[in-house]
């Protein structure tokens, strides 16, 4: 007699098993689709500004960030990280994640420190969403200082040190310094991260003189307390046609003080477009234009991200190249 067949019966598929496995599926990848498809920005941006309260760069991040809180939607907090010429702000900026929610001012002073490769990053460190401001530097002294003009000033610092107030080590404001004593002059330079500091020195006789754009310092000016004696400019600084130019006296180095906002290189590119398309916005608004008069910077000064980057390139091309030493 045959012995039975004991195989076990198939089991037909079990539709609600599949559906559950199906379901547990799709919450566990749900996150990650969550994130994938997160709308950008969806939480605060961090503005990061390499120097103190009150300067230049503060004034860029404040003015811009509420324009860019309109059309962004999120709020744009200020964060003042002075120190190293703008460099430990930016290492801030190098160290946070790159997904668009830090964004840093980046400005002239602090590219001049990557000159001849000695700074602590490059610029393929970053990725610029926007040139915002451009403006001529020059040397100003408190108004009743004894020298009437650049030539006397000149003249003194043939035969007596002067002090002159700057940003930082390796700025553009320390190279105009450099470039002046290969000339055989006497210049020293005192370097006030804070930029009130920096303002105030040449009041309280901590410096002699001090480079600055004459937007920054429009109110000691206003007031009577500052005046420029030259400034480092192709053309004459607008409401300041009077006041010489340094190529004039055979100083070269004519670099205009900029204003940068950038992002940590790596960003996504849609996020670095979504910022990039916002800057640009704030950029063309009546109060930005207005914020560009009231700092006596170039009409023209912003230059959008997708040239933004050749703009850095060359400006830093020209620091080197007119570094003392550099024929």
């Amino acid at each position: 007699m045959p012995a039975p067949n004991r195989a076990a019966p198939s089991r037909k598929p079990d539709p609600s098993r599949r559906a559950l496995l199906s379901a547990a599926g799709a919450l566990a990848l749900s996150p990650a689709l969550s994130r994938a498809q997160e709308k950008f920005p969806s939480r605060p941006i961090e503005f990061v500004v390499p120097w103190g309260a009150g300067g230049g760069a503060d004034q860029l991040a404040r003015r811009t960030g509420k324009l860019l809180e309109a059309e962004l939607k999120v709020s744009l907090p200020v964060l003042n990280i002075a120190g190293a010429t703008g460099n430990t702000g930016t290492a801030k900026l190098l160290s946070a994640p790159a997904d668009g929610y830090t964004i840093c001012v980046l400005i002239g002073d602090t590219l001049a420190t990557l000159a001849g490769g000695k700074g602590r990053w490059k610029l393929p460190d970053i990725t610029p969403l926007g040139v915002m401001i451009r403006q001529p530097s020059g040397l100003f002294v408190k108004n009743d200082a004894k020298w009437k003009n650049f030539a006397e000033l000149l003249a003194d610092a043939r035969t007596h040190e002067l002090k002159v107030g700057v940003t930082g080590f390796g700025s553009v404001d320390e190279i105009l310094v450099n470039q002046m004593n290969a000339k055989g002059y006497k210049f020293r330079v005192v370097p006030f991260a804070a930029p009130g500091e920096r303002y105030t020195s040449v009041l309280g006789g901590h410096a002699d003189i001090v480079i600055e754009q004459a937007g920054d310092v429009r109110s000691f000016l206003a007031n009577g307390q500052m005046r420029p004696v030259v400034f480092f400019a192709d053309q004459p600084q607008t409401g300041y046609a009077q006041i010489p130019l340094a190529k004039d006296s055979g100083f070269t180095l004519v670099i205009s003080q900029f204003r940068a906002i950038v992002v940590r290189a790596g960003t996504d590119p849609k996020h670095v477009a979504t910022l990039s398309a916002a800057i640009e916005k704030a950029a063309h608004t009546d109060d930005f234009r207005q914020y560009l008069s009231d700092e006596l910077a170039f009409a023209d000064s912003y230059i959008p991200a997708d040239k933004a980057s050749a703009f850095l390139k060359t400006e830093l091309e020209r620091i080197e190249a007119n570094m003392p030493g550099k024929s």
